[in-house]
């Protein structure tokens, strides 16, 4: 999926979550939020989680992982590859939720671009394909609260 040339279908489509945001920060900042672990644990996962583990192999073929805790003190792990990366303008990585008998759960990939704009950077998060809109929507949520903190930190 990294490379897709085709045009999505209207299934396709309405499975594929697509966020843009413009950060208040030249271009390497934003990138390196994603990509270097002491920073991306500020940021990283909805209103009121930490991140109590992350690891990243930032390099095709790359492995990462973290833990996010909630508030009431449950772990939600989540794991993937690095498949593209070209800094500080893309990543491309895979993204599965791990369940409880430490398999993983369904595939999506991610592909982040980022942009110099005025006044700062645009980013667009494009992330492929869920199993249901229900699922994109539940990820856009988590997403929309996570980039919310991030715009803080850049703030």
């Amino acid at each position: 999926m990294a490379d897709r040339a085709e045009p999505l279908t209207a299934g396709e489509a309405e499975r594929t979550l697509v966020m843009e945001r413009v950060f208040r920060a030249n271009v390497e900042r934003v990138f390196r939020a994603w990509t270097d672990p002491a920073f991306m644990v500020r940021w990283w996962g909805p209103e009121g989680f930490t991140t109590p583990e992350l690891t990243l192999d930032v390099r095709p073929g790359g492995t990462w992982r973290t833990v996010m805790r909630s508030p009431d003190g449950s772990s939600h792990s989540v794991s993937g590859v690095f498949r593209a990366i070209d800094p500080p303008h893309r990543l491309v990585l895979s993204w599965a939720w791990e369940e409880a008998d430490g398999t993983r759960g369904h595939e999506t990939e991610i592909e982040l671009t980022f942009a110099t704009v005025e006044t700062g950077t645009r980013m667009r998060l494009v992330q492929r394909l869920f199993q249901s809109p229900d699922w994109r929507d539940r990820h856009r949520h988590g997403w929309t609260q996570s980039l919310d903190k991030l715009d803080r930190y850049f703030g």
